[in-house]
């Protein structure tokens, strides 16, 4: 458990302090959740080592949701103050996923 752990944060380590050294508009985890996946391609059995840990971790996913809310509550003002935006990056995204999900099972099922 301690090793899974351990490799989840070493990738987010390594993704945040590569956009930190390039200045990168991306997010540092992101670059560390794409790095992850190039890991887990091509180490075969990196996959069967992670896995168990991390469905465990996901089963707990909601409690990470908990500093988001949190954030919003402080940022009440704000929020409120521009809720037409959030709004609209809200649905166009939502639509944005929906159209992306349905070709990319379309292109599955094929």
């Amino acid at each position: 458990m301690i090793r899974t752990i351990t490799t989840l944060l070493l990738f987010q380590t390594i993704g945040e302090g590569i956009a930190f050294a390039l200045s990168l508009p991306v997010p540092g985890p992101v670059i560390g959740m794409v790095l992850l996946f190039i890991y887990l391609v091509v180490a075969k059995g990196a996959v069967d080592k992670l896995a168990p840990v991390s469905l465990e971790l996901l089963k707990h996913l909601s409690l990470l949701f908990i500093p988001a809310g949190v954030g919003i509550m402080v940022h009440a003002q704000r929020v409120a103050a521009e809720w037409l935006p959030i709004a609209l990056a809200l649905v166009a995204s939502t639509v944005v996923s929906i159209a992306v999900t349905a070709a990319v099972v379309r292109a599955l099922q094929k």
